[in-house]
């Protein structure tokens, strides 16, 4: 089956299967809420010109202890995201991502009883906690692989993952909206917290590991996705051993490694870091930082629904392979952030307009890496995306830690342009390079070790029934005139 099937009539077209998409979506907006608030956050904490409201304390904390706050989520992150994509697979992704989702929400509403009692070392502690119970990316792709069908997969996939984009926005216009309101840096955690509370009554109603276990599901709708499945499955067994192997020896795992920690590298820069450089080097006041840190996240998330319907006429046409496709959404995703990072660099200061506009398109293009690798984990293996993701999410939130430390050590003083000039050129290296790596060695041909070792085996000569027979044909030696078939077989 091509990537573009046509859907049988019978199906409808519109069916459970974007119900989960759709909850996936929320699912991805809440999570990234409760992710990254938290760059909002610090700048209302420590500074006291930022919210109407005179109640909630501020704090002096230094630029070495904010870096703190915004990488220690992703220690716990980091930590939690190979063992989830095994639980993922062992459990389910239902329990597991409802599980961790409501951890996280129950924390982000304990967060300033926390920053009240102990300061900003419970404010790490809570974020490390919080980075535990992030298991949404080995869910998704595990869920992803049970619910897509081939024909469907690219765009109900990439509808899921704009998810992030829109908690993107989110986080950064909602939070400081919130902040400079009367309800302060507090209201930031409990309406964070709200969300992912709505979202995991929703799914734990609505939501199915798999077709098959689902209770609204059409019957048409039904055999159309577990069909498909069990072809592109090739009635694999339901318990199959993970390619432990073949997955830690495959070059295009690692060219895809490559590509997605440059990404997360290049965007969690802008994630964690944008609304302290708009405050320090532009002088935005808390309403200002808002919008213009949510706006290339919104442009991020417009673009995303560009690129989506530009990859369905491609595909659709045959234009373009999946793996041209792949990589070509690679590359704008890495490589046109990193020209545009290294224009910055070279903008004045008294040129703000400019630096917004260059601020903005670098992050708004970058949402091609949904299609462009983000997606890649299915192709290489739909039998083990969980455990792919799980591996790719280790090494992406290690990036994601390792960048506010970075920073924290590059940028001593928030207000100087010129430290800032380096953290933009180390972030345009890290993009150029990681694309590189991916357009000479990454594909999307799925992997031989996607399928177990029965399926794969070939059997050895002494296993082969009639490796030896050999067929004769004759006359019968009575009277010649009858025709005789006769199986030698020395290896029956």
């Amino acid at each position: 089956m091509n990537d573009m099937e046509e859907i049988p009539k019978k199906v409808p077209r519109l069916g459970l299967r974007h119900l989960q998409a759709g909850l996936l979506f929320y699912g991805l907006a809440a999570n990234t809420v409760l992710q990254l608030n938290v760059s909002v956050a610090v700048v209302a904490m420590t500074n006291e010109t930022t919210s109407n409201n005179s109640d909630p304390p501020h704090y002096n904390w230094s630029e070495e202890k904010k870096s703190y706050i915004l990488s220690s989520y992703y220690w716990g992150c980091a930590l939690a995201q190979f063992p989830a994509g095994y639980l993922c697979k062992r459990f389910g992704s239902k329990a597991v991502l409802f599980w961790g989702t409501l951890g996280s929400s129950l924390l982000s509403a304990l967060t300033t009883y926390g920053v009240y009692a102990a300061g900003w070392k419970a404010y790490c502690a809570i974020r490390l906690l919080q980075g535990l119970c992030q298991v949404t990316w080995p869910c998704i792709h595990q869920h992803l692989a049970n619910w897509c069908p081939t024909a469907e997969r690219t765009r109900l996939g990439a509808f899921a993952y704009t998810g992030f984009d829109c908690g993107n926005v989110l986080a950064m216009y909602g939070a400081g909206m919130i902040a400079s309101s009367s309800l302060g840096w507090p209201g930031i955690s409990y309406s964070a917290a709200g969300l992912g509370l709505i979202w995991c009554g929703l799914w734990l109603l609505l939501g199915a590991n798999k077709a098959s276990d689902a209770r609204f599901i059409g019957e048409a709708e039904k055999a159309y996705i577990v069909g498909d499945i069990q072809r592109s499955e090739r009635k694999e067994p339901k318990k199959m051993e993970i390619p432990w192997k073949g997955i830690f020896t495959s070059v295009p795992v690692y060219a895809l490694l490559c590509a997605r920690c440059a990404d997360s590298w290049g965007l969690t820069t802008m994630q964690t870091e944008l609304p302290t450089y708009l405050s320090g080097v532009l002088k935005l006041d808390m309403k200002s930082n808002a919008v213009f840190s949510a706006l290339p996240f919104l442009l991020m998330w417009v673009m995303c629904y560009v690129y989506l319907i530009i990859a369905d006429v491609l595909l659709r046409k045959k234009w373009m392979s999946l793996t041209t496709l792949r990589k070509t959404y690679t590359s704008i995703a890495l490589w046109a952030p990193a020209s545009i990072m290294l224009t910055l660099v070279f903008v004045g200061e008294g040129q703000k307009t400019l630096v917004l506009v260059l601020v903005t398109l670098s992050v708004g293009v970058s949402s091609a890496a949904t299609i462009g690798s983000e997606l890649n984990t299915i192709d290489l293996s739909p039998n083990h995306a969980g455990i792919l993701a799980g591996l790719m999410s280790s090494f992406t939130n290690l990036m994601a830690l390792l960048t506010p430390l970075v920073v924290g050590v590059l940028v001593t003083d928030p207000s100087q342009r010129s430290q800032w000039q380096v953290v933009f050129s180390l972030a345009a290296g890290v993009l150029f390079a990681g694309n590189v790596i991916f357009l000479i060695w990454g594909t999307a041909v799925t992997q031989a070790w996607n399928e177990s070792k029965e399926s794969r085996r070939e059997l050895e000569p002494e296993e082969k029934p009639f490796h030896r027979a050999k067929l004769e044909i004759g006359t019968d030696n009575t009277d010649g005139n009858v025709v005789g078939l006769k199986l030698n077989c020395t290896s029956p």
